[in-house]
């Protein structure tokens, strides 16, 4: 028989903090409820995590490994500019719907009243978005593939623009549109005006 190992009591609280986050749509998760909800005391809470702040904080770190390891995966094996922007596209979606609990903290959805330091961490996580955009674009220009039509700012904004709006939506439909939904389509609209 094999030894399933427990997780550790971090990656525990940071689970059900992700769980009440999708399933509590409109109400605060404060760490009472939290402990609730594990079945802890909030003394145990805090032996883990000095804050609610430092666990937001955590699941930051998460969607950055995540999706910042596979971006460079994408990277090391598509070398296509249109792909790479696409497969980007597609992987911040799919984490999202993957992950709806820590979407509402990327989006800030959850962070009023909390710790400047995170709205800060979420601006930068989608501000390295931008920047690798971006330099996907600025590589485009210099290769002999498809180039930008337009202003590569314009582009990159746009491409932003898309994803958090996918993101943002998803959270208001309450979890029920899926940041994937008719990306296929919308791609290829977007594409015909970003390259020639």
């Amino acid at each position: 028989m094999t030894h399933v190992p427990k997780l550790d009591r971090r990656e525990q609280i940071l689970m059900v903090l992700a769980n009440e986050l999708e399933n509590n749509l409109g109400s605060p998760i404060t760490t009472s409820s939290l402990a609730s909800a594990i079945g802890f005391s909030e003394a145990a809470l805090y032996r883990h995590f000095a804050s609610k702040s430092q666990m937001f904080e955590s699941l930051i770190n998460f969607a950055e490994q995540s999706v910042f390891s596979s971006i460079n995966n994408i990277l090391k094996q598509e070398k296509n500019s249109v792909i790479q922007i696409q497969k980007i596209t597609y992987l911040i979606l799919t984490f999202s719907e993957r992950n709806p609990g820590v979407t509402r903290v990327l989006i800030g959805d959850v962070l009023l009243g909390e710790n400047k330091k995170l709205h800060a961490r979420t601006a930068h996580f989608f501000e390295r978005i931008e920047t690798q955009i971006r330099q996907i674009l600025r590589e485009a220009n210099l290769s002999d593939g498809p180039r930008p039509i337009s202003n590569i700012d314009a582009i990159t904004n746009q491409v932003l623009s898309y994803i958090e709006g996918k993101l943002s939506y998803f959270v208001r439909s309450t979890f029920i549109k899926k940041p994937t939904e008719h990306m296929d389509i919308q791609w290829e609209v977007m594409k015909k005006g970003f390259f020639r």
